[in-house]
Protein backbone atom coordinates (compact mmCIF):
# COMPACT_ATOMS: atom_id res chain seq x y z
CA UNK A 1 0.00 0.00 0.00
CA UNK A 2 3.32 2.32 0.52
CA UNK A 3 3.49 2.52 -3.27
CA UNK A 4 -0.11 3.92 -4.06
CA UNK A 5 0.45 7.81 -5.29
CA UNK A 6 -1.51 8.84 -2.15
CA UNK A 7 0.21 7.33 0.71
CA UNK A 8 4.08 8.53 -1.35
CA UNK A 9 2.05 12.14 -1.45
CA UNK A 10 0.91 11.22 2.67
CA UNK A 11 4.05 9.80 4.01
CA UNK A 12 6.82 12.46 1.96
CA UNK A 13 4.74 15.77 1.99
CA UNK A 14 1.40 15.75 3.54
CA UNK A 15 2.58 15.01 7.11
CA UNK A 16 6.42 15.52 7.50
CA UNK A 17 6.26 19.01 5.83
CA UNK A 18 2.44 19.89 6.42
CA UNK A 19 1.67 18.60 9.42
CA UNK A 20 -1.28 17.10 8.14
CA UNK A 21 -1.57 13.77 10.11
CA UNK A 22 -5.85 12.57 8.74
CA UNK A 23 -6.73 13.95 5.09
CA UNK A 24 -10.52 12.60 6.48
CA UNK A 25 -10.62 15.54 9.11
CA UNK A 26 -7.73 18.09 9.00
CA UNK A 27 -9.28 21.36 7.96
CA UNK A 28 -5.92 22.11 6.62
CA UNK A 29 -6.81 20.10 3.20
CA UNK A 30 -9.69 19.54 0.69
CA UNK A 31 -10.56 17.20 -1.70
CA UNK A 32 -11.80 18.20 -5.50
CA UNK A 33 -13.17 15.46 -7.07
CA UNK A 34 -11.97 14.30 -11.14
CA UNK A 35 -15.09 15.26 -12.49
CA UNK A 36 -14.18 18.70 -11.71
CA UNK A 37 -10.84 18.60 -13.09
CA UNK A 38 -7.64 20.75 -12.82
CA UNK A 39 -9.11 23.94 -13.76
CA UNK A 40 -10.99 23.52 -10.53
CA UNK A 41 -7.57 23.14 -8.93
CA UNK A 42 -5.94 25.78 -10.91
CA UNK A 43 -8.82 28.42 -9.61
CA UNK A 44 -8.68 27.13 -5.46
CA UNK A 45 -4.99 28.02 -5.60
CA UNK A 46 -5.23 31.59 -7.98
CA UNK A 47 -8.06 32.70 -6.03
CA UNK A 48 -5.81 32.29 -2.91
CA UNK A 49 -8.66 29.87 -1.17
CA UNK A 50 -5.75 27.47 -1.47
CA UNK A 51 -1.69 27.40 -1.16
CA UNK A 52 -1.35 24.68 -2.98
CA UNK A 53 -2.89 21.72 -4.90
CA UNK A 54 -1.97 17.95 -6.09
CA UNK A 55 -3.24 16.48 -8.78
CA UNK A 56 -2.96 12.38 -9.07
CA UNK A 57 -3.56 10.13 -11.71
CA UNK A 58 -6.17 7.25 -10.45
CA UNK A 59 -5.42 4.23 -8.68
CA UNK A 60 -4.89 1.30 -10.96
CA UNK A 61 -7.29 -1.24 -10.41
CA UNK A 62 -5.05 -3.92 -9.96
CA UNK A 63 -3.81 -2.23 -6.74
CA UNK A 64 -7.19 -1.97 -5.28
CA UNK A 65 -7.17 -5.66 -5.85
CA UNK A 66 -3.74 -5.85 -4.28
CA UNK A 67 -4.77 -3.80 -1.17
CA UNK A 68 -7.69 -5.93 -0.60
CA UNK A 69 -6.29 -8.92 -1.40
CA UNK A 70 -4.02 -8.08 1.58
CA UNK A 71 -7.10 -7.49 3.35
CA UNK A 72 -5.59 -3.67 3.85
CA UNK A 73 -8.30 -0.64 3.69
CA UNK A 74 -7.53 1.92 0.95
CA UNK A 75 -5.79 5.35 1.84
CA UNK A 76 -8.47 8.17 2.16
CA UNK A 77 -10.10 9.89 -1.16
CA UNK A 78 -7.90 6.92 -3.26
CA UNK A 79 -11.01 5.40 -4.42
CA UNK A 80 -12.68 8.16 -6.90
CA UNK A 81 -13.57 6.57 -9.79
CA UNK A 82 -14.76 7.83 -13.09
CA UNK A 83 -16.93 7.38 -14.59
CA UNK A 84 -19.26 7.53 -12.09
CA UNK A 85 -22.24 5.20 -12.58
CA UNK A 86 -25.51 7.00 -12.47
CA UNK A 87 -27.92 6.67 -9.25
CA UNK A 88 -31.09 7.56 -8.29
CA UNK A 89 -34.82 5.95 -7.96
CA UNK A 90 -36.45 4.03 -10.96
CA UNK A 91 -40.15 2.60 -10.55
CA UNK A 92 -42.09 0.56 -13.17
CA UNK A 93 -45.73 -0.73 -12.75
CA UNK A 94 -45.51 -4.46 -13.83
CA UNK A 95 -49.23 -5.60 -14.75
Amino acid sequence: MNSLDVSILHNLILDPILGIKDERVDTNIDFVGGARGLKELERRVDSNEMAIAFSLYPTPIDALISVADADLIMPPKSTWFEPKLLDGLLSHIID
